[in-house]
């Protein structure tokens, strides 16, 4: 089962979420926008997950900052934790980094969407 795949609507800045799919899912216009996990630019993009006391916070670029500019920066960070899943929208000039006071969980991951360079996961 397919669970969060993000499509691109091509030629449009448009995204398009599927919540739950039982088998692979093609729609004519639509491209699966696929998860990197490598940084190889000077712009960072992984997303970095420190846990606090009492949530976790996510950050985009451990040592390095991903830029927030008007033409360059994160849309969203995702957070999730055992079978749960946590989003924040991001705007153009704030920190590219999303806290979440959330329950402590087993399994933990995080992706983000930046809007040049498509989606990553930690």
């Amino acid at each position: 089962m397919k669970v969060f795949e993000i499509f691109k609507v091509k030629g449009n800045p448009v995204l398009l979420e599927v919540l739950i799919a039982d088998k692979e899912v093609s729609v004519e216009g639509l491209e699966l926008v696929s998860e990197k996990t490598q940084d190889a630019s000077t712009e960072k993009h992984v997303p970095y997950v420190e846990e606090k006391e009492d949530g976790y916070l996510v950050k985009v670029g451990k040592e390095v900052a991903h830029p927030m500019t008007e033409e360059h920066y994160i849309q969203i960070i995702e957070i999730c934790v055992d079978d749960f899943l946590y989003r924040k929208y991001l705007k153009a000039g704030s920190a590219p980094e999303a806290y979440f006071k959330v329950p402590k969980g087993k399994s933990v991951c995080s992706r983000e969407y930046c809007n040049i360079h498509g989606l990553w996961n930690s």
